[in-house]
């Protein structure tokens, strides 16, 4: 008994023993990571931060960037120097224009700085993986190096790019052929425009200034089939522009989304460089990219586009006298609203806001007359394809009906499937808008 108590005994103390240790050696470990630290800094670690970067000052930007590769925790150290106020206004020098020096003098000592200042860049991110290189690099170029600088100076940046990468000729091969013949060379400018001119920035009106230096040069033609290569859908394989996705068939929101941004972007800027008109002349160019779009695909651009856009858009077909294609897009907005489950009411209120551009009350009415044909028109489209049991790409509402079917057994009911086609006498007295009591609309104005 007396063995076994004391084994007992003996064995507390050695577990407390081994925390302790394990404890003590953790401590150990952490004084020796900071006086590992500490010695890296060699005759420095007696110094403290302040006085480091007061030292610093004496310093040229070779002798940092040699200073830099002594050891890790010195690099570091000299990062958060550059990344502070005093730092930066030292060595990101934006007095270009200094009256004090000549022409020549002023140029080739402001290119001396910034290629010490680079090869301090390097040095100093040496140890840091790629792409937490390119970060800190581009953070510093696009928000310290360019902040404060007039349009005047960027107008001259964006020059100098054009004229180092030869931007202008490859846009002018790839608007000038075929599209999809340079599939490479149009993912290239795709990637470039979107890298390095349009996406980092956090002001809008800045990504809108960059946009308007690419496409101004351009005739609206070819400013429509940029914006289609920048923004437009691509590929999830490879990445490269789809050119057919907006006429073979309906798309969604996703493949949309970039070229509404782009439209909004230019439009609710207050650029003097766009009016109001410039921008629906680019949508109704857009609309034609490769060739004319499904309507439904250009009724969903609409709706993604904005209200004030929508309105503008329709407002102008309605001005210059086009009440027909006005129509068809009235019907297409309200099945774009019913297919992705917007508020129907959005489309009834654009359309009475469409009414009261009409002069007149027998264009009012003329226009509803021909949103009432329209109307028949794309239904009886859909019952003849529905009877033939055929879809086709004319008929995207079908698409409308196959979704509601799952939500609304209404329209697999027994006495919709029992019905007879129409006779061709009565196909054309429905084409000609009689005997369709339902399609006819209340007063809307």
């Amino acid at each position: 008994m007396t063995s076994i108590v004391s084994t007992s005994f003996t064995l507390i103390p050695n577990q407390k023993y081994r925390r302790s240790s394990r404890r003590s050696n953790h401590s150990c470990n952490i004084l020796g990571s900071d006086s590992q630290n500490l010695s890296t800094l060699g005759d420095f670690k007696a110094l403290p931060l302040e006085l480091f970067q007061i030292i610093l000052e004496y310093l040229s930007v070779k002798d940092i960037s040699m200073l830099s590769m002594v050891s890790k925790t010195i690099s570091h150290r000299l990062i958060n120097y550059i990344s502070t106020s005093s730092g930066s206004r030292r060595l990101l020098q934006q007095d270009f224009h200094n009256l004090e020096l000549s022409g020549r003098k002023q140029g080739s000592y402001m290119l001396e700085h910034y290629r010490s200042l680079g090869l301090l860049f390097k040095r100093c991110t040496l140890l840091l993986p790629t792409k937490e290189r390119l970060k800190y690099i581009h953070k510093i170029l696009s928000e310290t190096l360019t902040a404060g600088w007039d349009e005047l100076e960027c107008h001259r940046v964006y020059n100098f790019l054009c004229e180092l990468t030869n931007l202008p000729r490859k846009m002018h091969t790839v608007v000038c052929s075929k599209p999809g013949s340079a599939r490479k060379l149009e993912l290239r400018i795709r990637l470039f425009c979107r890298s390095v001119l349009l996406d980092h920035w956090t002001q809008q009106s800045d990504s809108a200034f960059w946009l308007t230096r690419i496409l101004k040069p351009w005739p609206m033609v070819n400013q429509a089939r940029l914006l289609y290569i920048i923004f437009g859908p691509i590929s999830s394989q490879d990445g490269q522009v789809v050119w057919q996705k907006m006429t073979e068939g309906p798309t969604d929101e996703t493949s949309l989304k970039g070229l509404a941004d782009a439209i909004k972007l230019l439009y609710d800027n207050d650029t003097k460089e766009w009016t109001a008109d410039d921008v629906i002349s680019l949508v109704d160019e857009l609309s034609v990219v490769p060739r004319e779009w499904l309507l439904e695909n250009n009724a969903r651009l609409l709706i993604l586009s904005g209200n004030n856009i929508c309105f503008t858009f329709m407002a102008s077909k309605a001005v210059n006298g086009r009440a027909n294609e006005l129509a068809r897009m009235i019907v297409f907005l309200a099945l774009v609203c019913e297919k992705d489950l917007y508020c129907m009411d959005w489309a009834v209120k654009m359309m009475q806001k469409v009414c009261k551009v009409f002069s007149t009350q027998v264009e009012r009415n003329n226009f509803l007359q021909n949103v009432e044909n329209a109307f028949a028109r794309v239904i009886m489209d859909m019952l003849q394809s529905v009877m033939s049991g055929r879809v086709t790409k004319e008929c995207p509402e079908l698409q409308i009906t196959a979704a509601r079917k799952k939500k609304n057994p209404i329209f697999c009911s027994p006495s919709l499937k029992r019905q007879k086609a129409p006779t061709s006498k009565q196909r054309r007295k429905m084409s000609r808008g009689q005997n369709i009591e339902a399609f006819h609309f209340p007063q809307m104005i």
